[in-house]
């Protein structure tokens, strides 16, 4: 009964708050320092192997010494008699899943935030060289923070690897989080701890679980065999991107998932960081599962964008239509084009710059220099004008013109005389 039970003359059990297939769960305070505390009792049926003791033993010291802010800290771990107890942080709140059953598929941003903080809690635990093996979200605990804590490691990791004959009646009691490999027998790795997250966030963000079964055999099939769903299916406001990636972390091998939970969460948070800013271009890469190929940012304006403000744009008419610019026109009497000369820079826009060379393609007055150019003249420059003579040229054209005349003609004539006189 509550305030009855005194464990090891320390722990006085307050409430029970929970049980499982493997624990009860005791609200208690902690007489020597003075807090409250969660005591978690063994089930006599697993304490009565030895083996078992001693691994879980070893797995509570394993999590003891780890420190994370999404992982219930673990404070003691011992007996009293028969009753084997590991002391745990006490969290105010619930589980994941009593949050799921009463609201459903969570929002995009609660959902994406508590599958970031289960990967780094995990992630944390696998780089520790530690294998939860019973991730759900009856072992996820959310505080009045809304910060994720993850519990019961060691427990289900030390019967997987001591009791195999009892798992399926002890540690899969809901088998519908484990991956195809556990059902297999096989054991767990970090790849299994992430194909369970997939499972958790198929359930967040739809709201339910992604295989139902009738048995454990039917979802132990399902977990091997059937088709993987898409959490898009379910909830269409899932993104397509996320929806790839959840699949990817339910893939039926564990090669063709991540790792370890860090990687699913580096990917999580870009996806994160994509969602608060999507206007601005990512230089991380398009994300795994991401199909549609996005352009490149190439740090100019559309061609729809809208003018800047104190910029007028070009003439319209009345209906809206863009008047074209006038085409200029090139006239061969124009002025001479003069050579391009490059503006001053900044240093040398005072009296010590440079003068530009003349160009050697051009006279002082302008004109063409038709010996620099070979004889090559073009229409639009003006030509050099020569200085006209005293005689008119015209008039010499034409007396060349009669005395050719006349030169022609005399032979003619001659022809034509000497045969009449014959």
């Amino acid at each position: 009964m509550p305030g009855e039970t005194l464990l090891n003359e320390r722990y006085e059990l307050v409430a029970q708050q929970g049980s499982g297939g493997m624990s009860v769960i005791y609200k208690a305070q902690d007489r020597s320092l003075g807090r409250m505390v969660a005591v978690k009792i063994l089930r006599p049926s697993l304490t009565k192997d030895p083996s078992f003791l001693e691994k879980f033993q070893q797995e509570a010291r394993s999590v003891a010494v780890m420190s994370h802010p999404n992982i219930v800290t673990v404070h003691d771990v011992g007996s009293d008699g028969a009753t084997h107890y590991i002391v745990m942080e006490i969290i105010e709140g619930q589980d994941l899943k009593k949050i799921i059953r009463t609201h459903g598929a969570l929002p995009f941003d609660r959902a994406l935030s508590y599958s970031i903080q289960i990967c780094a809690g995990l992630g944390f635990a696998h780089r520790s060289h530690l294998v939860h093996a019973d991730v759900k979200p009856q072992n996820v605990l959310i505080n009045r923070d809304d910060i994720i804590k993850i519990t019961d490691f060691g427990i289900a990791q030390a019967v997987t690897d001591t009791m195999p004959q009892t798992r399926s009646d002890v540690v899969w009691g809901s088998p519908h989080y484990f991956a195809p490999e556990q059902a297999r027998g096989e054991k767990p790795s970090p790849a299994s701890d992430v194909y369970s997250i997939g499972v958790v966030m198929f359930e967040m963000f739809t709201g339910r679980l992604p295989y139902v079964g009738t048995s454990q055999r039917e979802l132990a099939l399902a977990h091997l065999q059937a088709k993987i769903p898409l959490a898009r299916e379910f909830n269409p406001n899932v993104p397509e991107v996320l929806s790839n990636i959840i699949a990817k972390v339910m893939s039926k091998r564990p090669n063709d998932r991540y790792k370890h939970a860090d990687q699913l969460g580096h990917i999580l948070q870009q996806l994160r960081e994509r969602a608060k800013a999507p206007q601005r271009p990512s230089a991380l890469g398009p994300l795994p599962g991401e199909s549609r190929a996005k352009p490149p940012a190439t740090g100019l304006p559309s061609a729809t964008a809208a003018p800047r403000q104190g910029i007028p744009g070009p003439p319209v008419t009345r209906s809206g239509t863009p008047i074209p610019a006038p085409r200029p026109t090139v006239s061969a009497t124009a002025p001479a084009a003069q050579p391009f000369q490059p503006a001053p820079s900044a240093a040398a826009t005072d009296d010590s710059a440079i003068p530009m060379p003349p160009n050697p393609l051009f006279n002082r007055d302008g004109t063409l220099n038709l010996e620099a150019t070979g004889g090559y003249t073009s229409p639009f420059m003006p030509q050099r004008q020569e200085k006209s003579s005293g005689i008119d040229a015209v008039t010499i054209i034409m007396i060349l013109l009669a005395i050719i005349a006349v030169a022609g003609l005399a032979p003619l004539y001659l022809f034509g005389v000497l045969p009449a006189l014959t």
